[in-house]
């Protein structure tokens, strides 16, 4: 017989029971006791999520303000600058996921970031297509070259949400779904 549920110690749950000679009927189980999840939670907090969610954060207002300067040159420019307001989002709900230990809010960030994720990469075709046309104004080279930051931001906009994208999927892509805890019971002295 297989059997289908396994401990794995993802949850620790520890019960101090009272001392047997002092205990009166209905006493040795206290009301309450300290449950400590051992979950992948924890291995998603090692992946830094308020250091990259800053990150992303800090990207994605750079890549709206760098638009903005060049919109009035190139209006196409907004096609692959806007989408960086869903970048900036997914930032702020990694930063969030990284501060409260909420799976809920991890859950939202991860999906935020697997559709950020395809956006920029979009976004990069489009932004390396554009820098090869022509620059209308009179220094071609100043929005070649603010085209260039904004590609390498869009870049470093993608290689964060796949280090988030990975590091979240730990945490809500898990192998185990049926787990035992670990029950310890300790006796006071």
């Amino acid at each position: 017989m297989k059997y289908t549920f396994q401990s794995d110690e993802c949850m620790v749950i520890t019960i101090p029971l009272g001392s047997l000679r002092d205990a009166q009927e209905g006493q040795l189980m206290p009301e309450t006791f300290h449950c400590v999840f051992k979950d992948v939670y924890k291995v998603f907090l090692k992946g830094q999520p308020k250091a990259l969610g800053a990150a992303q954060l800090i990207a994605g207002v750079l890549v709206l303000i760098l638009g903005l300067l060049l919109v009035q040159h190139s209006p196409f420019v907004l096609f692959y600058t806007m989408p960086s307001v869903l970048y900036v989002a997914a930032g702020m709900l990694t930063y969030a996921a990284g501060h409260s230990p909420n799976m809920c809010v991890v859950k939202l960030s991860f999906s935020l970031n697997i559709i950020s994720c395809f956006w920029t990469m979009a976004a990069v075709v489009l932004c390396t297509r554009h820098v090869y046309y022509d620059s209308p104004g009179d220094h071609p080279e100043a929005f070649d070259g603010i085209k260039w930051i904004v590609a390498v931001l869009l870049v470093i906009e993608l290689v964060v949400a796949m280090v988030v994208i990975y590091w979240e999927s730990k945490a809500v892509c898990r192998q185990h779904f049926n787990i035992l805890p670990i029950v310890t019971l300790k006796q006071e002295v």
